[in-house]
């Protein structure tokens, strides 16, 4: 890949940011971190123990020399759920950046945008780098943008699903007016050619986590998903052909006898 994912600043070598949930095993998600080439991961504030290190934590096993450590707020219901637990992931040292999640309804895991807006505010505000799990609403989007958001992270259908992304048209719509801040596929991914597909929309990166950790085989996921994003990206790059209803011969016909 010739250029890496920049987000607030800082560039990341890879476009593919995956977590760290729902892996059989501790060293089963470090194989799968290793082989994504990723190095940004996510982790979840509220389902790690921050306050008593002398447990294990799955924060013992990711070697922060090679991987960015990206909390989020997963499970938080409420702007002020969301908010505390940013603040606590700062305040232990984990970083100032946050994957915000505020959901909104508990069976499909759609974020509840208001409050996300009214959070994102509020953490920009205090200096947090925040990265807001949005739908794929465009006027959210900007107004996502404005409250101080440093990336847009639509999702492509619901959280865990694999169904892939669902609505390619608001996609391409998101890539064409979202320019300001990156662009990141967030939630719904379930393959190689799911990743590969939202980074031939223009999607400047693309966040998994289920896709991989519940593959069959997790490890060889995890490369899979590596390549689809890579692929993905250097075919965005090269410019597609033009769709055509009737064939264009491969070859030229000029010159050739009848």
């Amino acid at each position: 890949m010739n250029n890496g994912l920049q987000i607030a600043g800082r560039e990341f070598r890879s476009r593919l940011i995956i977590g760290t949930g729902k892996y059989r095993s501790f060293p089963e998600m470090v194989r799968c971190l290793e082989a994504s080439g990723a190095d940004m991961v996510t982790v979840a504030v509220r389902r790690v123990n921050l306050t008593d290190r002398s447990k294990e934590s799955l924060l013992d096993y990711i070697d922060t020399k090679k991987f960015f450590i990206l909390p989020n707020t997963a499970g938080c219901y409420t702007a002020d759920e969301a908010i505390r637990a940013a603040r606590l992931a700062r305040e232990v040292g984990l970083s100032h950046w946050i994957k915000l999640e505020v959901i909104g309804d508990q069976d499909t895991l759609f974020p509840d945008n208001f409050q996300l807006v009214e959070a994102t505010r509020t953490l920009a505000q205090e200096g947090f780098v925040v990265l807001p799990y949005t739908n794929d609403d465009l006027v959210t989007a900007l107004r996502l943008i404005d409250a101080g958001a440093a990336a847009v992270m639509p999702l492509g259908a619901p959280i865990g699903s694999g169904m892939g992304i669902q609505n390619l048209s608001n996609m391409r719509i998101l890539r064409e007016r979202i320019t300001q801040v990156p662009l990141i596929v967030d939630a719904g991914v379930g393959t190689a050619s799911d990743a590969a597909l939202a980074m031939e929309l223009g999607a400047d990166g693309v966040l998994m986590n289920s896709g991989i950790a519940l593959a069959q085989e997790p490890e060889k996921m995890a490369a899979a998903m590596r390549h689809g994003v890579e692929a993905g990206r250097l075919a965005y790059e090269a410019g597609r052909m033009p769709k055509k209803l009737y064939a264009t011969a491969s070859s030229p016909l000029e010159g050739v006898s009848r």
